[in-house]
């Protein structure tokens, strides 16, 4: 039968060992330094994300109001429901387009 040997390390020179540890150390500076423009990336895609998010709610809540103010100024001038239509459509449009500049012009 054969016998265990324990295994040894092969040693290193000492050059051979800085130089290991300076290839090692740069690997890990390299990591880290990835990771941080990914983070960083990330970070400004969300910033991004939550701008357009918030100009797209504030449009939503602007167009509800100002309907329900067409609405009630319908409701008080019957006359006038074709043009308070009309005004409000042309504002919603604008509105929307609002929307659409700030996505475009976040990217």
């Amino acid at each position: 039968m054969s016998s265990l040997t324990p295994y040894t390390q092969p040693t290193l020179r000492r050059a051979e060992s800085r130089q290991l540890a300076r290839t090692l150390g740069d690997l890990a500076a390299g990591v880290r330094l990835e990771t941080a423009r990914i983070e960083a990336a990330a970070e400004i895609q969300a910033v991004r994300a939550d701008a357009v998010t918030y100009v797209g709610k504030r449009a939503l809540q602007d167009i509800a109001l100002m309907t329900q103010l067409e609405q009630q100024l319908a409701t008080l001038v019957p006359l006038a429901a074709g043009r308070l239509q009309a005004i409000g459509d042309l504002t919603a449009l604008a509105v929307a387009e609002v929307v659409s500049d700030t996505q475009h012009q976040l990217r």
